[in-house]
């Protein structure tokens, strides 16, 4: 596939800002290209506007190219810059599979992208017919989450793939959620396949929500578009910094991981047993997606009672469902007394 072909002209033609740091990225001893404070306060100076050592340290836990690592404020600005490089505003279209995270047809929006929304099957998988169906010349994206937000739960692989190998646009995979599964996920086919486009995050497993980090795969055409197009020091000094440090305790997220399924799984066990709860989804993920009774009051009196969890009853087949994120085995517990009480 030749990627030019998807980029809207004015951007293929776009020169890019040059920071200083772009122009002189080496050693020196005095620094006064870039007005900045020569006085030192541990951020006086730019960050690299590349990234180049926290990208070397993802290449390596994530065994691909540093060139191939967009890194975002947020997964939230890949999913933009995606939609402003790609759709001509007015006249491309985006199609999104639905219920699902809400920033694809948000970011569409301000970027007055067209929004098709395809429903998912009762189960929260891919209508391949469906999907495949709303696709048009006009269409360059589509977003795909696995595992889905809100329902927990991995799409089919094979249908994934169908639709890579079907759809002439870029298919944008959205994995926040992929290291509280057993897959692998859909990174190790980034060579084979030109319009494939792969978001991660290091909010969830690596807990790290509060540094707005987010990661981007994909081949060396679309990611040197990104780069183009994004603030040039879009990533802080601090931002690099705790993201370097915390890349080293591999082991330490792993452990965290792990405690985080145990509970899930306990925690799926637990609620199906109360008399309120109709059904608990099968979870990929670090949350639970439960239809219970009296959805919307039962949120309320769970707030009265210090517990915040996310109302879903209004969304696209979550009637009555509650999304329950995974706590601390403490916070678990307390949960299941309030709820049983109520």
């Amino acid at each position: 596939m030749d990627i030019t072909k998807l980029v809207r002209s004015n951007i293929l033609e776009l020169k890019p800002y040059s920071s200083a740091r772009d122009e002189f990225s080496g050693g020196a001893s005095i620094f006064l290209d870039a007005n900045e404070s020569p006085y030192p306060t541990q951020y006086n100076r730019y960050p690299d506007p590349h990234q180049r050592k926290l990208k070397q340290r993802i290449g390596q836990l994530k065994k691909v190219n540093e060139n191939q690592i967009f890194l975002g404020n947020g997964s939230d600005e890949a999913i933009d810059l995606l939609i402003r490089a790609f759709c001509e505003p007015g006249q491309d279209e985006i199609v999104i599979p639905q219920p699902t995270y809400g920033m694809y047809s948000v970011s569409a929006s301000i970027n007055n992208v067209i929004t098709r929304a395809v429903s998912l099957t009762s189960d929260f998988d891919i209508d391949i017919n469906k999907t495949l169906a709303a696709l048009s010349s006009n269409t360059k994206l589509l977003f795909l989450c696995s595992p889905n937000n809100p329902s927990g739960n991995l799409l089919n692989y094979e249908k994934v793939i169908e639709l890579i190998e079907k759809f002439d646009g870029l298919v944008v995979i959205d994995e926040a959620y992929i290291d509280f599964t057993s897959s692998s996920g859909f990174l190790p086919l980034l060579n084979k396949y030109t319009n494939l486009v792969i978001l991660q995050t290091l909010s969830k497993a690596w807990g790290l929500a509060g540094l707005r980090l987010g990661m981007c795969f994909a081949n060396v055409e679309i990611i040197s578009i990104l780069n183009k197009i994004k603030p040039p020091y879009n990533i802080s000094v601090a931002s690099q910094l705790i993201a370097e440090e915390r890349l080293n305790d591999e082991e330490g997220k792993d452990s965290r991981v792990r405690e985080i399924i145990n509970q899930r799984d306990w925690l799926a066990s637990e609620l199906i047993k109360l008399k309120s709860v109709e059904r608990v989804f099968p979870s990929d993920a670090n949350f639970l997606l439960v239809r219970i009774k009296n959805a919307k009051e039962t949120y309320i009196s769970l707030l009265e009672r210090g517990i915040v969890v996310r109302d879903r009853s209004t969304v696209l087949l979550c009637d009555d469902c509650l999304r329950i994120s995974v706590g601390t085995p403490v916070e678990n517990q307390k949960l299941l007394k309030e709820l049983s009480q109520l």
